[in-house]
Order: C-alpha cells, then structure tokens, then sequence
C-alpha cells in the first residue's frame, strides 16, 4: 500500500505574512477613522487613490518580472505601504500627488530591490519623503480640524481631488500650518510656549485632533502588542527616547521648549512608532538592536524637530535608522545557545 508523505516542514507556522499584514490594517482602522473625522472626506479619497495604485504597481512591476501575481498581492505588503503613506498626506492633496508618490515606493523603493523581504528601506518612507521634498507646497496643505472649522463636504474634496477648485472655497484661507509648524515658527519669533499654546490650534496635550488620532493609533498599536504581531521594543524605546531628550531640554528651559506630551500627542509619533518603525523587513532584528534603534529615532526626531527643516521629522528618522541596522544588527547578536563566551575560553 503507497502512503503520501509530505515533506518537511512538518509544522506549518502560525505567523504568515497576510496574516501578520492584516492585523496591521486592522490595526490602523481607529487611527483612520479619527483622521477621516477631524480632517474630512480628503483622508479617504487618499486611501483609495494609494491602495489602488500600490496593487496596480505591484502586479505590473510582478507581470513584467515573470514573478507571481495573485499570491504576492494575497500577502497585503503593497496595500500596507499605500494606506501608510495616505495616511501621512494631507486632506487637500491632489490625485497625483497620492499616485506619484505610492507608485515610487513600490517600484522603486521596494520592487527595484527584490520586493518584500530585500528593500533596505521603508517604502512609504520613501515615497513620502521624495514628495514632501518635490512638492513641499501642496504636501502642506493641511486644513484646521473638524472642531475648529467646518471641512470641505464629501463633493468639494471629491473636486479637490481632481485637481478642481470648487467656487465656495477659499483655498488659502482654509489651509494652516500644523500645530507642530505652528510651535516651531513662533518659537523663531521668540515667543513663549506658553503664548503659543493660547490658541485653539492647541488642545490639552497637543494639537487639537492631532491628539486623538494619536491616541488612537496608541490603541491599534497596542493591540499589535498584545496579539503578538509586533515586539514592545521598538516603540517604548522610541517613545522614551523622544520623551527623554525633550524632558530635559524643556527642564532647562520651559519657554522655548515644549513639555513631552505635546510631541508625543503631536503629528506622527504614535503612527510612526507602531506601525513604521516596526516595519520587520528594514527595522532591527535583535531584541538589544531593537531597543538601540528605537531610542535613536525617538533621538533623532526630536533634533530634527528642533534644528531641522521639518517640523514632523518621523519620516527622516526612519530612513536614516535604516541604514545602520546592518551595524546594529551585527554587534547585538545574542550568544548562541551551547557556545561559551570568549572569556570562558580564555580562562
């Protein structure tokens, strides 16, 4: 009698990649639904526009490679990168600018290395630098929250999206500056923190709105957590890094530096911790790797912040911190199980 054998492994594992990839978009719901509530229907107009062009990039650049189709779109990795670089776009921004920038992250940024798996950099990252250098006007235009002044309605950002200035809007007079703009401009001005957050822009921890939507992000990502789909390394290293540096600059001067909650609840911290910098393809590997890369992000966007050029800066730390996780990675292996360490052996 002939039996079937499989072969090895025997064991299928629990963690796939749809599945961990998923979870992760389950886990940016709240987060997305608290933009889409404070800075209106322009929020998912960019969703929809990213998600379709990360899928239709993916498969052509697969068809042209001879690389299978349908089962590497299955994996999620292409819609993930879309949703997170909308995300980071604001409510008013063109059709183009969502499609320029997520077919640079898949073509370039992921699939010119090898696809999931080989990119050394994180591919909404990318995209959403190589926008916010190109077309720095229309990557800043944000408009205030839904509770401070109306949003345009579901036809005007529609017409918005095609590139069409409906009558009854005045662009210019709409857009503002984001809470963390607002506080480092009025700072060159030598203004106090304290005059700077007598403004409604400002809420109780940060921006207005921005800090719900950090909350929100804080839920789904612990959640992540929880569920085991992301280590807690990466974004408490981060978030004690950042809190860290601006506790003590802000102890030594109170004035001119804002206290930590408002960078903490101010802008893409909280996205950037849980749902960016734990990227598992161009995040560290190690458990002490992690811990090191992610308190020199929460370093690194606080500097950048302060002295840099952008006020938001998670996506410059990001990138940056990429390039040295071959070197992290490299000096925080952990001793291999049955091997004595080299002073044993000296003795």
């Amino acid at each position: 009698m002939d039996f079937s054998t499989a072969i090895s492994p025997h064991i299928k594992p629990r963690n796939r990649v749809d599945k961990m990839m998923l979870q992760v978009l389950l886990a940016l719901i709240p987060g997305a639904l608290a933009m889409i509530w404070f800075f209106g229907w322009g929020i998912l107009f960019n969703l929809l526009v990213a998600s379709a062009t990360a899928i239709a990039c993916e498969a052509l650049i697969l068809k042209l490679r001879n690389k299978p189709v349908r089962s590497t779109l299955c994996d999620l990795s292409a819609l993930l990168t879309g949703i997170l670089l909308a995300l980071a776009l604001p409510p008013l921004a063109p059709w183009w600018l969502a499609f320029v920038g997520t077919a640079f992250a898949i073509i370039i940024a992921k699939q010119l290395y090898g696809g999931l798996g080989y990119n050394p950099f994180n591919p909404a990252m990318i995209g959403y630098v190589v926008l916010l250098i190109s077309f720095p006007q229309q990557m800043t235009a944000w408009i205030p929250p839904s509770t401070i002044a109306a949003t345009p309605s579901f036809l005007e950002s529609l017409q918005l999206l095609l590139g069409l200035i409906p009558e009854s809007l005045n662009i210019d007079a709409m857009t503002m500056a984001t809470p963390l703009d607002t506080m480092k401009t009025e700072l060159g001005i030598n203004r106090t923190t304290g005059e700077i957050m007598d403004n409604e822009l400002f809420g109780t921890f940060g921006g207005t709105g921005w800090e719900w939507i950090a909350n929100a992000y804080l839920l789904g990502g612990i959640w992540l957590i929880y569920k085991r789909v992301i280590s807690w390394h990466i974004p408490v290293a981060l978030l004690f890094g950042l809190t860290t540096i601006s506790f003590i600059f802000f102890l030594t001067g109170p004035d001119s530096h804002p206290y930590p909650f408002f960078h903490l609840f101010s802008g893409a911290i909280m996205l950037g911790a849980f749902f960016i910098a734990t990227d598992p393809v161009t995040a560290s590997t190690t458990p002490k790797g992690r811990l090191i890369y992610g308190f020199l992000i929460g370093l690194l966007i606080y500097i950048i912040r302060s002295y840099g050029g952008y006020p938001d800066a998670v996506a410059f730390a990001v990138l940056i911190m990429n390039l040295t996780v071959p070197l992290i990675d490299y000096y925080t292996q952990p001793r291999v199980f049955g091997h004595a360490s080299e002073n044993n052996h000296e003795q």
